[in-house]
């Protein structure tokens, strides 16, 4: 780009010259014509004044241009960002992406653009979270994305002359490899300080071969400390007698006896380790070495010196006695078994469960008094017990008072990404389980509704069918209700967004509540003032209400007492009591909250973790479902909303559900102004193409729309309804399913388009309109959720029709 520059243009003095002139001679002039001096005096001092302002103000200036910029070549900056191992994209301020490198387009391809990648939620709320610091602060880090694909870190920064690109940084994350974190080692500190200690080190892979030594096993073994001895085998570097010692082989029948000491080194990702399968870290001794206690088998001073070796050890690592007592620790062993802050115990049985401790003694016992062996037990630590870990055993000789080598890997982090995984995976198989089973529940449940409409056409109230059926359609308005718990728990039901006051909702359901909770209880309703409006479905709303509320209430009646308060708080949210929270869930910004509180039971502090889970309840059997609580945080988490529980056991539980406030944007205002001008009623009848692949809710619509007035044509699938429009019939709109076998509804309506770009479209689906508009990408189409009544179809064929004619 070319740098800012400056031309300075003078006037020219020419023309400073005449002004002057012309002056002078408009002063004689006055003097010639008036004759009177002082007149002329006082005609030339002003004359002098303004030529004194017209000679300063025509100095010489300089006058800056404009700064000219070059207009950006992306193409330079995509070879600039080329990088085989790290993903490089760059969005505008819109969130379009503009730039991105070859790595990026393999990975997450380019009709997605950061944060917004094929990622799991948990990933998608941290990409958000650092773009929305990089806008703010300049920068922003996601430490853990993990999708379908893979595992990787981003960092994004700020860009640009005005500051208005986002450079994302996507990297994979390496898995954690204790081989390649201690190979470092043995040529480092710890492979000096062992050459010192008279100890040869080397890593032994599984076939045999060496992958690392120290330079002390390089001198020992072939007399040239500098010597490569990768790729070696190890055992060819040893010699063993018929006394089975054994010996460095260069060294022939003079090489001293040697003490070998076998630690496998354990991969933490690969479960239960198999000692037969996994490098090992060889630790060779002279035998007249004293690492030992007393006598022949040396000097019991050594044995710190090994303490503080082992020590800076990458792996978990502790020494124990013939008696089972725990003689010596390193951090990372600590640290693996939860005892970081408190130190080593007396016992190894100390840190485990009441169950494992007799095994765990047995185990010991066994290896200190057998011959040098190594294995492995699965036992639960007591500050985790219920994941298994693996603890190593070693017997070990030579030592002094340590004759068992235990290793423990820190599997906290595994752990914690394995229930993760496992919690992700259970959500969205069931979640899928729930969407499938309310998909076909809801093509049932349409045609039984619409049977029912039909049939309350020929009965009037008296009849002695009129109540059978009527008892019918309430079963299935019920039924209903809960294929909508299964899609709100599975994220997937409809939402009708509006945009309401939070009170005003509390105020519609509040005389539902004081039935529901009874008279015993006290139910206090209380709201903040200057609320924000929040956009929410109100209807799902009150779900929301109502289940926490009925939660409240048998948690009352489950303490015995008679009587308790439920508070139903509405409040007001800003930034400042966000970042109060310190949970760094929330991103900043305002919203309003619904706070439900009881002075029930409580939950118990292991049960608070786990009560959004689908079907888990606390109550007896026959009492819940378990899913009152996950078809609350379903709703308000597809509402763009956070909800917590906070509880204390006979003291009560508290709910807080955020929904952030919604403001209105210029365009939204004049969309919601024109939609209000739109007809919705229509009487004017119309051509409507019926497709519907179930006989029974084809049946239904077909009666209902020729009941409305309109001329209904069907067919039974896509390939059908296709064909009657490609042989040239006429038609006001389409009423199609959307799932359908062989040739389905989008399928269709996009080979339709083609024929008639203008053909107004109605969908009808058992699943969530937010989920199918993402999945279709068709525009101006419009969605009737299943199950729906003859008069619902009709009204909305005819709203349809007249938001196309109007």
């Amino acid at each position: 780009m070319s740098g800012p520059s400056a031309v300075s243009a003078r006037t020219g003095g020419g023309e400073r010259l005449i002004l002057g002139a012309a002056l002078l001679v408009s002063v004689a002039l006055v003097g010639l014509v008036s004759g009177n001096p002082l007149l002329t005096g006082g005609f030339g001092a002003g004359v002098l004044a303004l030529g004194g302002c017209a000679w300063f103000l025509s100095r010489p200036r300089e006058v800056e241009r404009e700064i000219e910029f070059a207009v950006p070549d992306w193409s330079v900056t995509v070879a600039a960002i080329d990088r085989p191992d790290i993903a490089v994209a760059i969005i505008d301020r819109a969130g379009r992406l503009v730039c991105a490198n070859p790595r990026y387009e393999a990975w997450f391809g380019t009709g997605n653009a950061p944060p917004r990648l094929p990622v799991d939620n948990a990933s998608l709320e941290r990409l958000a979270k650092a773009g929305r610091a990089a806008w703010r602060d300049g920068s922003g880090l996601a430490d853990l994305v993990e999708g379908p694909a893979g595992r990787w870190q981003a960092a994004v920064r700020r860009a640009g002359r005005g500051e208005d690109y986002l450079v994302w940084t996507i990297e994979p994350l390496a898995e954690a490899d204790p081989v390649a974190a201690l190979v470092p080692h043995l040529d480092g500190k710890l492979g000096k300080a062992l050459a010192q200690a008279g100890i040869a080190a080397a890593i032994v892979d599984p076939d045999g071969t060496i992958r690392a030594h120290s330079a002390a096993f390089a001198l020992r073994a072939c007399g040239d400390a500098a010597m490569l001895l990768t790729g070696q085998p190890f055992v060819d570097l040893l010699r063993q007698d018929e006394r089975d010692r054994i010996s460095w082989a260069r060294d022939g029948q003079r090489g001293g006896a040697l003490t070998m000491y076998y630690l496998p080194v354990t991969d933490p990702d690969a479960g239960d380790p198999d000692y037969g399968n996994a490098p090992s870290l060889m630790l060779l001794v002279d035998q007249g070495v004293g690492l030992g206690s007393g006598g022949g088998d040396g000097g019991s001073g050594a044995v710190p010196h090994l303490e503080a070796l082992l020590g800076q050890l990458p792996l978990g690592l502790a020494m124990a006695d013939r008696d089972g007592r725990l003689l010596f620790a390193n951090p990372a062993f600590l640290r693996a078994a939860g005892r970081e802050a408190d130190g080593a115990p007396v016992y190894p049985t100390d840190l485990v469960v009441q169950e494992d401790k007799g095994p765990l003694s047995d185990a010991i016992r066994r290896f200190a008094q057998g011959p040098a062996a190594s294995g492995d037990i699965a036992v639960r630590l007591r500050h985790q017990p219920e994941d298994p870990v693996s603890l190593s055993l070693a017997g070990v000789r030579g030592l002094g008072e340590a004759a068992v080598l235990l290793g423990l890997t820190d599997s906290t982090e595994e752990t914690r990404l394995k229930r993760q995984v496992a919690q992700a995976t259970k959500m969205q198989a069931v979640g899928q389980l729930a969407g499938g089973v309310a998909h076909d529940f809801n093509n049932v449940l349409t045609a039984i509704l619409g049977t029912c409409d039909l049939m309350l056409l020929r009965h009037t109230p008296g009849d002695s069918d009129y109540d059978d059926i009527q008892q019918i359609r309430a079963n299935s308005n019920r039924a209903a209700s809960l294929t909508r718990q299964l899609l709100a728990f599975s994220r997937q039901q409809t939402l009708r967004p509006e945009v309401l006051q939070l009170p005003d909702v509390v105020s519609d359901v509040s005389h539902l509540l004081k039935r529901l909770i009874g008279e015993k209880i006290q139910l206090v309703v209380t709201h903040d003032r200057n609320l924000g409006p929040v956009r929410a479905d109100p209807t799902q709303l009150e779900q929301v209400i109502v289940n926490l509320a009925v939660n409240a209430r048998d948690a009352i009646l489950a303490r015995g007492e008679g009587g308790g308060r439920v508070t139903l708080a509405t409040r007001k949210i800003g930034p400042a009591e966000v970042r109060a929270m310190q949970g760094g869930i929330m991103p900043l910004g305002e919203y309003t909250a619904l706070v439900v509180q009881d002075t029930g039971t409580g939950i118990a502090p292991d049960h608070l973790g786990k009560i959004f889970e689908p079907f888990f309840t606390t109550k007896e059997q026959g009492k819940g479902t378990g899913l009152g609580l996950s078809t609350v945080y379903g709703i308000v988490k597809q509402s763009g909303g956070f909800i917590f529980a906070d509880s204390e056991v006979n003291r009560g539980t508290t709910f807080s559900v955020y929904l952030p406030v919604h403001h209105a944007l210029p365009e939204e205002r004049a969309a919601q102004a024109a939609k209000a001008e739109v007809r919705t009623e229509w009487s004017g009848g119309g051509r409507v193409l019926l497709v519907e692949d179930e006989d029974m809710v084809r049946a239904v619509a077909e009666r209902a729309l020729t009941r409305a007035g309109y001329t209904v044509t069907v067919a039974s699938d896509g390939d059908e309804g296709l064909e009657i429009v490609e042989g040239g019939a006429q038609f006001d709109l389409v009423v199609s399913d959307v799932v359908m076998p062989a040739m389905d509804g989008p399928t269709m309506i996009r080979a339709i388009r083609q024929l008639r770009p203008d053909l107004p479209v109605l969908f009808m689906s058992g699943y969530a309109e937010e989920q199918l508009r993402k999945e279709i990408d068709i525009a101006d189409v419009h969605f009737l959720p299943k199950p729906f009544s003859v008069q619902q179809i009709s009204d909305k064929v005819g709203a349809v029709l007249a938001g196309a004619k109007g």
